[in-house]
């Protein structure tokens, strides 16, 4: 059917001129309310006032405007039924044939810092989306648009043939129930956090697509990158892409895994991240100090690393950086001399992050399984000195503490079972995901070599046998930081206290599965 009548009200006014301008051409009735109607009448484009279709004024501030008889009978009839037709004649009702509506600005109102809830509530859009919701139900027959960057496409089925295909109405009436049902899914996580519901009897979230990837952890999978609407700067999602190849599935995981554990130190420091577990971590006085710790802790495994710095990167670093097969640098932000200087490896990706770790979200991670999905709160869980408890005869020096407290961040971001060996700021060596917590130690162990000699060990869990303590005191470690609340602690402690190992236990574990 011939698209004959359009209805118009939209809060994000782009293109919306030139859209109603190429309707009035084609001879097609503009029906249109509030700011995009006087809009439009600026314009000097012919247009009908929404009060003088319904014959009734907008009330309660605009709250009341398009939920009508004459408007929603327009836009659900059946154009082929003789009795809907009969009705619509015996009533007075025009059929709508064009819909053209997007929403009041929730997700940008709740975006401002200092939003009051009333101005939150007063941005929940009622008449749009059921217009919307209208209009994409009965698609057969209506046109509905939503996003202006479908205006175009529109605008050329219209003009070939004055009207739309089928085809076309579906997938525009799956993308409008796609956005009210994100726009419901934001008001339900606002509302629900106001009310201090952590797991409510129903999950309501939503993502928006920032870029269909090549493929997803292997190249038989398929996948995409998504962002959370109101996602924080210093996150991957809103990072800027300065330079280099588009982000892999396993890119951007490995950027996140580096990110957050570059985000649990204030001092300078460097993060290199392979497959998801740090391979070097260092802190320093500097940035470059950090970074030079965090190679040397593992020259080897960094080649094809992603680097992590909560510092900005400056020309001395970048000559070192140079010099290294990475992947991805990320960075609070790169002089002009480090870009420069980076620009010659072409596949080499800069990505960098504006207010990196000034807002850490608590947040939620997801975990989907077949059938399901599991969800849970950040691991953002620390423990300060004052609650750390010393189980040996001999309390660590103050620099074994530094060199304890600085490890403990570090295996907080190892995949389970985890063990990490650290001595001056810096890795010395990493045992992830092993099945049983002392073969992680005898790796780790077996890479800090002879460096292990007055180094630290930590575990993010207890340990169930002394086994990976006499491990420890075997390659010289003198002090131990793990979780404790095993009922065999005692046997490890008196393990260490045989070997003068100082321990303490944090009563926190740090499982990473």
């Amino acid at each position: 059917m011939r698209i004959k009548r359009a209805l118009l009200s939209v809060s994000d006014k782009r293109g919306i001129v030139e859209l109603a301008r190429f309707l009035h051409e084609q001879e097609i009735e503009i029906i249109s309310t509030g700011g995009t109607y006087k809009l439009l009448k600026d314009h000097g484009i012919e247009v009908t006032y929404i009060r003088d279709v319904t014959g009734f004024p907008e009330i309660l501030d605009g709250r009341v405007k398009t939920l009508h008889p004459k408007i929603h009978s327009g836009l659900l009839a059946k154009f082929d039924d003789p009795k809907h037709q009969e009705q619509l004649k015996e009533f007075g009702i025009e059929p709508i044939e064009l819909v053209v509506v997007n929403l009041y600005p929730f997700q940008q109102t709740i975006s401002i810092p200092d939003v009051t809830f009333a101005e939150a509530i007063e941005n929940i859009d009622i008449g749009g989306p059921t217009m919307l919701r209208s209009a994409a139900k009965n698609h057969q027959y209506v046109t509905v648009v939503v996003d202006p960057a479908d205006y175009e496409w529109v605008i050329e089925q219209i003009r070939k043939q004055k009207r739309t295909d089928e085809e076309t109405r579906r997938r525009l009436a799956a993308k409008v129930f796609r956005h009210t049902a994100a726009y419901d899914a934001l008001i339900a996580e606002y509302l629900t956090k106001q009310t201090g519901e952590e797991f409510p009897e129903r999950l309501t979230v939503t993502y928006e697509r920032l870029q269909e990837l090549r493929y997803g952890e292997n190249p038989h999978q398929h996948a995409a990158f998504y962002r959370h609407p109101l996602a924080k700067p210093g996150t991957i999602p809103n990072a800027k892409q300065l330079q280099g190849k588009e982000l892999s599935y396993n890119n951007i995981q490995d950027a996140e895994s580096a990110l957050q554990i570059a985000l649990e130190y204030s001092e300078p420091a460097a993060v290199v991240v392979k497959h998801m577990n740090p391979c070097g971590v260092a802190v320093g006085a500097t940035i470059e100090e950090a970074f030079r710790k965090a190679y040397e802790a593992d020259p080897v495994s960094i080649f094809g690393g992603i680097v992590a710095l909560n510092r900005p990167v400056s020309q001395e670093l970048a000559h070192q950086l140079k010099e290294i097969f990475l992947e991805i640098i990320l960075a609070p932000s790169f002089t002009a001399e480090a870009r420069e200087i980076l620009s010659g490896k072409k596949n080499l990706r800069l990505l960098e992050l504006d207010h990196m770790g000034t807002d850490r979200q608590a947040g939620y991670r997801y975990t989907g399984i077949q059938g399901g999905l599991l969800v849970q709160t950040e691991d953002r869980g620390q423990v300060s000195r004052d609650e750390i408890q010393v189980v040996t005869e001999r309390q660590p020096t103050e620099e074994e503490w530094k060199q304890l407290l600085f490890a403990w961040k570090v295996v907080k971001h190892v995949k389970s079972n985890a063990i990490v060996v650290a001595n001056h700021a810096m890795t010395l060596g990493v045992g992830a995901g092993q099945m049983n917590r002392v073969g992680a130690a005898k790796i780790a162990l077996e890479q800090a070599g002879e460096k292990a000699r007055g180094a630290v060990l930590a575990s993010d869990a207890f340990f169930p046998m002394p086994d990976t303590v006499q491990a420890a005191a075997a390659a010289g470690i003198t002090a131990i930081i793990q979780p404790g609340g095993s009922i065999k602690d005692q046997n490890s402690i008196a393990e260490a206290d045989r070997h003068g190992i100082a321990m303490v236990f944090t009563g926190m574990r740090h499982f990473k599965h």
